[in-house]
């Protein structure tokens, strides 16, 4: 269901879309953006003044975090070793960050394009603590798109 207009969305929920399977439970999504190098060249206008030019370059590899609280799915696991042991094949894939609205409805997609693990991070483990343990994984991809 699509925002009516002039509406700005809310933070609500967010999934992460990989193999056709979408793991809704991220809380924190950090670092998702889109990015290009700049050319910049100098040269002279016709009446001799200088002048500095800038134009759009190729496009830029980027980052993006995903926080969700620990649970018994450990997806973010066998990404993160297919990673570290070489299979890039298995490990490079395509997916998405979807923002879901308070009813669940996707309401804005982030296409990646050869995403792959590259670290998982658990939270601090403190006996007595009563805080919830997290888990951050940490997505690298060559493109993004938004769909």
């Amino acid at each position: 269901m699509p925002l009516p207009d002039f509406d700005s969305a809310v933070g609500h929920s967010f999934g992460l879309e990989v193999d056709s399977i979408i793991i809704r439970q991220i809380t924190e999504v950090t670092g998702l953006k889109m990015e290009q190098d700049v050319i910049e060249y100098k040269s002279n206008t016709a009446d001799g003044k200088f002048t500095v030019r800038k134009a759009p370059g190729a496009p830029k590899a980027g980052e993006v975090t995903l926080t969700r609280g620990l649970t018994a799915d450990n997806s973010f696991e066998r990404w993160i070793k297919d990673c570290r042991f070489g299979k890039m094949g298995d490990a490079r894939k395509g997916g998405a960050i979807i923002v879901f609205d308070y009813e669940g409805f996707p309401i804005k997609r982030y296409k990646l394009t050869n995403a792959w693990a590259k670290s998982l991070e658990i939270s601090s483990l403190k006996a007595g603590d009563t805080s919830v343990l997290t888990e951050k994984l940490v997505v690298t991809y060559e493109a993004m798109e938004v769909e």
